[in-house]
């Protein structure tokens, strides 16, 4: 089996990071891709107490196991079944379930601090930063915590000023020069996409030589 290719998805907190990774998935198919979400591998507080749990800095690269994403990355990237964590963002715990992800031509891993982790950048072919205004990501990440995380506005804001704001200043903002792509504009932005496609497509052809 030919190494996949691996790309990096990075970007602020609602800055559109799925929204790319989605269109990517669309354009070369779902069944030729593995993701990997950093998200997926927050540390299980299983241990603290709600209260704990919830002033818990989730944006600092520590509240991640990435050691173990990484050791997933290697598995794939060898051709290897991994089984991803779940995260609960509701209870700040892993839960028993894990998701099967198979290995496939391309692995796509995402997430806020995934170029500022060298484990996982050293490994990428292609590196994206997307990049999106700091008014319009708050909105979104509003939107996202009160419908799916069940969080009140109150503590979405709270969270934003104490560690999501300092957070990306110190490490996620940083990471863009590490990018071989800025996308600006999120998955709007269609011509930076069709790029990153273009170029996905001839490192696929050059891996395999099968991708029509």
């Amino acid at each position: 089996m030919q190494r996949p290719v691996c790309i990096g998805i990075a970007g602020g907190s609602g800055s559109g990071k799925t929204t790319v990774l989605k269109r990517i998935v669309k354009a070369i198919g779902p069944d030729r891709i593995a993701i990997l979400d950093h998200d997926a591998y927050y540390r299980d507080l299983s241990h603290l107490d709600p209260e704990e749990r919830s002033s818990f800095n989730f944006d600092h690269p520590d509240a991640l196991e990435t050691e173990l994403m990484r050791a997933h990355l290697d598995m794939l990237l060898e051709g290897n079944v991994v089984e991803k964590p779940v995260y609960d963002f509701k209870r700040h715990c892993r839960v028993d379930e894990t998701t099967t992800v198979k290995p496939r031509p391309v692995v796509i891993v995402e997430g806020i601090l995934v170029l500022a982790e060298p484990s996982l950048e050293s490994s990428m072919d292609i590196k994206i930063y997307v990049d999106t205004a700091d008014d319009v990501r708050l909105m979104r990440r509003i939107r996202r915590d009160l419908e799916e995380r069940g969080r009140t506005i109150k503590e979405v804001l709270s969270q934003y000023e104490s560690t999501v704001r300092p957070m990306h200043l110190e490490f996620v903002e940083p990471s863009k020069r590490k990018a071989d792509v800025i996308i600006p504009r999120g998955g709007k932005n269609h011509v930076a996409i069709h790029m990153v496609l273009a170029r996905i497509r001839d490192l696929l052809q050059k891996a395999q030589g099968t991708y029509p």
